[in-house]
């Protein structure tokens, strides 16, 4: 519950049972805790003080939206869940580096007999905060510095400023955060950045330089997320070899783009969840506000999880999207959909499904996938009721497809594109959950309905015939990006994990040494 401390409350009239004369005769009387549990919580006390200590540069406004719940309370209980419901809500602001509440009876001459008072003393961050970590992503480890001014007005604003330097990619980006006071859902942002990818699976170097603006606010049970965003792209092939395809892609670009994000996740866990469902949908018109990309795109994420007999957990899951090009000029290969790899269809390599020329996968103006995932207790549970309740079975079946379509033939030949050449694999593996903040999973695939041109995950010392063993670290981002990890930093990755991770799954390490690679991925 954090610290809360609640004095003796000596003004308030105290019953109990009555001892008497305490001699060699006299006869112990048992107290019952809950009795007195049940006076506590009967009776009425009055807030008349909320103080703060510690204050600095923060405004007074900002606080009074977050304590305020404090004065309605009507008994001691009450004072304490929501005293403790503001502490909460003022670490949340991202502004105080330490809160602790004391809960004491009122003093002064307006002080009434069941009068209490309420301080918050808190610490608050200093002006500039810098930091220095490493990364994993894109087969690449990265160096990454930060700057941050939190509270810069004295109202929970704050300004960051971050660069990542890698061996693969290259970012920079300065951002402003403004919470609205009382709301924090409710909160705006503004984005400047500079961001150079590499996309191996494409052939393709990216460099984008944009500006951003997004509104949050939560609306019922959902979360949504208006964004207007300009972009100037460009392209560059990666490589000599790059196909024809994606040099003619090459060059500069303009978008400016308005897009909308609709969440509602009633899961219990982002992790290994046993029950609730999540419900993602996009949109995003550019064009419309300047630039030279047009088009309409839309795609949405829904997965439902229920929990069955035996601690085992059944997982569904369906996304899929569209693009609509605005206008005579075709799609970028920068805007479209991609499939394949350990996010979507297992036992494919990363984006390595749908149309493709001279070994660079181009994308796809529409897509579908699914899977169905069944997570079981180990056998005989080993380990139970401690170490051995992290490992779960995994046994798992996905299906997609990804191909451009012609619309102007209808929606009924669409459906028809998308149902052929259906790509799809089943296998096994076991899960292990780092936490509440990653899993690790070492599956066995059998990828099937491979289409010529569609690149398999293979490793000459494992695979035989149609099978593909994958080892995938699934680390759960609130960003969900997707990243790759190189063998090395996998290695780097456990070695920040800790010394009694490693030492806890040796032959799962082992495992990874014979594989070429493994994959990193962050959001699913």
């Amino acid at each position: 519950m954090g610290t809360v401390h609640a004095r003796s409350l000596e003004p308030l009239p105290m019953a109990g049972p009555d001892f008497g004369a305490l001699g060699e005769e006299a006869e112990l009387v048992e107290v019952e805790p809950e009795s007195k549990q049940e006076i506590l919580e009967n009776k009425d006390v009055v807030v008349q003080h909320v103080h703060f200590e510690g204050l600095g540069r923060t405004k007074d406004d900002i606080i009074m939206y977050e304590i305020c719940d404090v004065f309605k309370a009507k008994n001691l209980i009450d004072v304490m869940r929501k005293s403790h419901e503001a502490r909460e809500k003022l670490l949340r602001l991202g502004i105080f580096r330490q809160v602790d509440v004391l809960i004491d009876t009122c003093q002064g001459d307006d002080a009434l007999p069941n009068g209490l008072d309420v301080t918050f003393e808190v610490t608050e961050l200093r002006r500039l905060t810098g930091s220095y970590n490493t990364m994993v992503g894109n087969n690449e480890g990265s160096m990454v510095l930060g700057l941050k001014f939190p509270n810069l007005l004295g109202r929970a604003e704050k300004v960051t400023f971050q660069f990542s330097y890698g061996t693969k990619e290259t970012s920079y980006g300065l951002s402003f955060f403004k919470p609205r006071p009382g709301n924090f859902e409710k909160n705006f942002s503004a984005n400047v950045y500079k961001v150079t990818g590499q996309f191996p699976w494409s052939s393709l170097r990216e460099t984008d330089r944009g500006i951003s603006t997004e509104y949050n606010f939560p609306i019922w049970k959902t979360n949504h997320t208006v964004k207007w965003e300009v972009v100037w792209r460009e392209l560059g092939c990666l490589a000599r070899t790059a196909s024809f395809s994606v040099r003619e892609e090459s060059g500069h670009s303009l978008k400016s783009s308005l897009s909308h994000a609709m969440v509602i996740d009633s899961r219990n866990s982002t992790i290994l969840p046993k029950r609730g469902a999540l419900l993602k949908i996009n949109q995003e018109l550019a064009g419309y506000t300047g630039g030279d990309v047009s088009f309409l795109k839309e795609d949405f994420e829904f997965q439902l999880n229920k929990k069955l007999l035996w601690d085992s957990v059944v997982s569904a899951s369906l996304w899929g999207g569209m693009l609509v090009p605005i206008g005579d000029k075709p799609s970028s290969i920068a805007d479209r959909f991609y499939l394949g790899g350990p996010t979507s269809v297992r036992g494919f390599s990363m984006y390595s499904i749908g149309p493709q020329s001279e070994g660079d996968y181009l994308g796809g103006e529409a897509y579908w996938a699914g899977g169905l995932h069944l997570y079981t207790p180990l056998p005989f549970r080993p380990g139970r009721g401690g170490f051995g309740d992290l490992f779960r079975t995994h046994f798992f079946l996905n299906a997609g497809n990804l191909c451009n379509l012609n619309y102007g033939d209808g929606p009924r030949a669409h459906l028809q594109r998308l149902a052929e050449c259906i790509r799809w694999s089943y296998g096994l593996g076991i899960v292990l959950r780092l936490g509440n903040i990653a899993r690790l999973e070492l599956n066995y695939c059998f990828p099937m309905g491979v289409q010529p041109g569609d690149r398999l995950v293979c490793y000459t010392s494992f695979c035989r015939g149609s099978c593909t063993p994958d080892l995938w670290v699934c680390l759960v981002h609130t960003n969900r990006d997707i990243l790759l990890l190189s063998q090395p930093v996998l290695f780097t990755l456990v070695a920040q994990l800790g010394e009694d991770f490693a030492l806890q799954v040796p032959q799962l390490l082992i495992c990874a040494n014979s594989c070429a690679a493994a994959s990193f991925l962050v959001g699913k």
